[in-house]
């Protein structure tokens, strides 16, 4: 492999872990977020990577690089906390938050 191989793979790698942190900053600046008038709160967004191949041979040994191949949306519900005083309570007095965990945020990616 050649250095200009080596830091094509070293540069599409920083890309993607570039776009995987701006999701990942995402999802923490709306962990605390409420519902909003259309009921729906914000849903944690996860990043899946592919590895990209040079040749058609398919040999590992070939890799060149990784990229982005999908940024999907986390579609567990969200949190409830009963606080009938909230202005986004609904009508049993319930907030719904985002499904964001932020401490598997900072650890599991």
């Amino acid at each position: 492999m050649s250095l200009l191989n080596i830091f094509n793979v070293s540069g599409s790698a920083a890309s993607a872990q570039s776009q995987r942190l701006n999701v990942v900053a995402s999802n923490l600046a709306n962990a605390d977020t409420v519902a909003g008038p259309d009921g729906k709160a914000y849903k944690a967004r996860q990043v899946t990577f592919q590895t990209q191949l040079m040749g058609a041979g398919g040999n590992p040994a070939s890799s060149a690089g990784v990229a982005v191949s999908a940024i999907t949306e986390d579609q567990s519900v969200g949190r409830r906390v009963h606080d009938p005083k909230h202005p986004s309570a609904d009508a049993d007095g319930y907030v719904t938050y985002s499904n964001v965990n932020a401490v598997e945020e900072m650890v599991n990616k």
